[in-house]
C-alpha cells in the first residue's frame, strides 16, 4: 500500500498537470479581439454578379476555408492587398489538415483579390493611397493580372 503522503502528492501533482494543460488549451483557443470582430460579420458573399470562374473559385474558398475557421473571418477582414492575401493563404496552406494545395490556394487567392477589388474597393483604394508609389504600382499590377484572367 502507498503511504498517505505519496498518494496525496500524486493526486496534487496530477491535478496540477491537468490545470496546466487546461490553461494551455484555453490560451490556444483565445482569439484576438480584432479577429473576433471579423468572425461576427456576414459569412457569405453574393457572388452572382461576379464572372462564372470567380464564382467557382468562391466555391473552393468556401469549402476549403471553412474547414478551420468561420468564413466570416476572411470575408470581413481588413486584408485587401494581394500580398496580404498571399501571406494569409500560404499560412493557411501550412496548417495541418487544411487541405489547401497549390491549385486550390491559387483559386482562393484569385477569388480574394478579385473580391477585394470589387466589394472592398473603398478600403482597397484607401490602403493603396497610403502605400509608397512602388508598392502601390506592384499591388495594382497584381490586381490587374487577376482581374484580366476573368474578363
Amino acid at each position: 500500500m502507498m503511504p498517505m503522503k505519496i498518494k496525496l502528492s500524486t493526486i496534487l501533482l496530477g491535478g496540477a498537470a491537468f490545470a496546466v494543460i487546461g490553461a494551455g488549451f484555453a490560451l490556444a483557443q483565445a482569439v484576438d479581439p480584432r479577429i473576433e470582430q471579423y468572425d461576427k460579420g456576414p459569412a457569405t458573399i453574393n457572388v452572382s454578379p461576379y464572372p462564372a470562374a470567380i464564382q467557382q473559385d468562391y466555391a473552393v474558398f468556401s469549402q476549403k476555408c471553412s474547414q478551420c475557421h468561420k468564413l466570416s473571418r476572411p470575408i470581413n477582414s481588413d486584408f485587401v492587398l494581394p500580398d496580404q492575401w498571399s501571406r494569409y493563404i500560404h499560412r493557411m496552406m501550412s496548417k495541418p489538415g487544411s487541405g489547401i494545395d497549390s491549385g486550390s490556394g491559387a483559386k482562393i487567392y484569385d477569388f480574394l483579390v478579385y473580391d477585394s477589388s470589387v466589394r472592398k474597393k473603398a478600403m482597397l483604394d484607401a490602403t493603396l493611397a497610403k502605400a509608397s508609389p512602388a508598392e502601390k504600382a506592384a499591388e495594382e499590377a497584381k490586381i490587374k493580372a487577376v482581374v484580366a484572367k476573368y474578363k
